[in-house]
């Protein structure tokens, strides 16, 4: 068996990256894609590897010829590349695909060995290399059928988002036997050019021979190997952390994207906070209704926006503030604020690392479990000369809870001694005790020092139109956090959530009811592991100690072996040898994949 690479295009859209080079001469983690897959091949003792060059071909033959690669390489020139597609470069190697079975594959790929192993290993002759579509997926796909034969081939032009569930996406790795190529794909090949030109993708002459009776390619499933197809330098920075040679860095360079996990083939994502039981969908599709209108008009200003979420709070407009997820809001509020603030440690870094260390004061408890009572708070800061104080309740990372009775409690205190108490309550709803927010009209307007705080994303699980709110009743401090936000700093999808949401409250209580019912049984089966000990948690995530291995191990091994990404809570929570993660809550599928995977490493 041979290789055929189709290196001769120009790669355009990695614009500086390829302005000298070809695009198979990128690097990731500084190994170019070329070098990369050439070593993969060499493994396979193929019988030569045939390059079809075109753009900076000679830097690219020269390049190669550094490289150390025992097995044979030819080289094809396509000298019309700029005027050509890949279909004009296949066809000048075509000679090479008569002559023996070959691995066709383009050059603007990454994949782990196994991707390779798993089609040569086949004993099926012909055979085009797939993958289940994913949303971060772009170009052909195909429809399959039972006996994974390939029942339609779909162009990009042709696709139809509503039979996504249908497609697979071609990996652009194929294996041809020598017959197929003498008797199916060489004969189409050459009257497909006659009859269209050399301006084609050669899969439009593997969707013709589909529909043939006995088109011989059949297509080959992936199983969770990762691949990735570099287009621009958005897929080079995330293909970058996905085959980074070391692991550290690997996990680093996952952990530093703070979201956008979905681009990332089967991650499953214990890191971030949101409700896994909401929206519902009868709540989204109302949103894809009016996609097209959210897309094209221009959002409401901000006066829009406050009466909107203070009609869904039952709170007065002029008491609200709508921001770009509760991150904007909270930027916009700790520039403002003056004198001392009281923290809790740990607790939820935005805060803390927004504010001047040497004006901040933090409590942190002596258990533990990092527990703390309303009380402990009052001890810790009556001599503090405190002016502010902020409380995130349930607390993060330790889901410490404490009740909406004694947090009233506390901004009394509070407001007894002039101190501006602000409360954080984006997990609240998922706590035991009904009715425990602040967010309450009459609950504002009897403590004016009150600030309440709430992150849409988390508990109604919309982390993507990025929702948070600020209310008080301090008119003069809202008004001058509304002078420091733009007008439109929420895009229409948000102002359109908003909108329609309290229609839906009876599917948010609900939601919350699966979400604490899932929290009990996925802490009862946490706690059997003899690697963990679980920390009571009112949230939607729980906070643990683990025993026997490093936080960064686990959560790297975690990530590595099992796709699953967790909080490794080793800067945050620093506490001598004492090592911690955070998990959040996710439905029972996916929880018991966790578990599974706890069980299998720790005990």
């Amino acid at each position: 068996m041979q290789g055929l690479i189709l290196a001769a295009g120009m790669g355009k859209r990695l614009k500086e990256l390829t302005k000298n080079n070809t695009k198979c001469m990128v690097k990731v983690d500084g190994v170019t894609l070329i070098e990369r897959v050439l070593h993969q091949l060499d493994r396979f003792h193929l019988s030569r590897v045939v390059i079809v060059v075109g753009y900076e071909g000679q830097k690219l033959i020269d390049f190669i010829s550094t490289l150390d690669i025992e097995t044979p390489i030819v080289y094809v020139n396509n000298p019309i590349y700029d005027k050509t597609n890949n279909i004009y470069s296949l066809a000048l190697a075509k000679s090479y695909l008569l002559e023996e079975d070959t691995l066709l594959l383009e050059s603007d790929l990454i994949f782990e060995d196994s991707v390779l192993e798993t089609l040569l290993n086949d004993p099926r002759e012909t055979l085009a290399l797939v993958d289940k579509y994913e949303s971060w997926m772009d170009g052909t796909c195909v429809k399959i059928g039972p006996d994974d034969s390939i029942e339609a081939f779909v162009p990009g032009k042709k696709f139809v988002f509503e039979d996504i569930p249908k497609y697979y996406k071609t990996v652009n790795i194929y294996k041809f036997s020598k017959h197929f190529s003498e008797t199916h794909y060489v004969p189409f090949l050459d009257a497909y050019s006659k009859a269209l030109g050399n301006n084609e993708y050669y899969e439009q002459v593997l969707r013709v021979i589909t529909m043939l009776d006995d088109p011989e390619i059949k297509a080959k499933k992936l199983e969770g190997q990762l691949w990735y197809e570099i287009d621009d330098i958005q897929d080079l920075d995330i293909a970058t952390s996905m085959f980074s040679a070391d692991d550290e860095r690997k996990v680093e360079n996952i952990q530093g994207r703070y979201g956008g996990y979905w681009r990332y083939p089967r991650l499953l994502d214990f890191c971030y906070l949101v409700n896994p039981y909401y929206p519902p969908q009868k709540l989204i599709n109302e949103m894809k209704s009016s996609f097209e209108t959210l897309l094209t008009q221009y959002p409401s200003g901000m006066r829009v926006n406050s009466l909107l979420a203070a009609k869904n709070f039952g709170i007065h407009q002029e008491h609200v503030l709508v921001g770009n997820g509760a991150a904007e809001l909270i930027k916009c509020l700790m520039e403002k604020l003056e004198g001392k603030i009281g923290f809790v440690r740990p607790t939820f870094e935005e805060y803390p690392n927004r504010y001047d260390k040497e004006k901040s004061v933090a409590f942190t408890p002596a258990n533990e479990d990092f527990s703390y009572t309303a009380e402990d708070l009052k001890s810790f800061f009556a001599d503090k000369e405190i002016q502010n104080l902020i409380l995130i309740n349930p607390d993060n990372p330790s889901g410490n809870y404490i009740s909406k009775a004694d947090v009233l409690g506390l901004a009394a205190w509070c407001g007894e001694r002039g101190i501006r108490f602000i409360l954080d309550e984006s997990f609240v709803d998922f706590a035991e005790e009904e009715d425990s927010t602040l967010l309450r009209e009459e609950l504002l307007s009897q403590y004016p020092n009150l600030v309440v705080m709430k992150s849409i994303s988390k508990s109604y699980g919309v982390p993507g139109i990025r929702l948070g709110i600020l209310a008080s009743s301090d008119e003069e401090l809202i008004g001058l956090l509304k002078k420091e936000v733009a007008i439109w700093n929420i895009n229409s999808f948000g102002e359109f959530y908003l909108q329609i949401e309290e229609k839906y409250k009876k599917d948010y209580l609900e939601s919350l009811g699966k979400l604490k019912k899932e929290r009990a049984g996925f802490v009862s089966e946490l706690s059997k592991n003899p690697g963990l000990r679980v920390i009571p948690s009112q949230a939607n995530y729980v906070m643990a100690e683990v025993k026997g291995m490093t936080a960064r191990e686990l959560t790297k091994t975690l990530l590595l072996k099992y796709n699953l990404f967790i909080k490794d809570l080793s800067k945050k929570v620093v506490m001598g040898d004492r090592q911690f993660i955070r998990l959040a809550v996710r439905n029972e599928e996916d929880n018991h994949k966790l578990i599974a995977a706890l069980q299998e490493i720790l005990n």
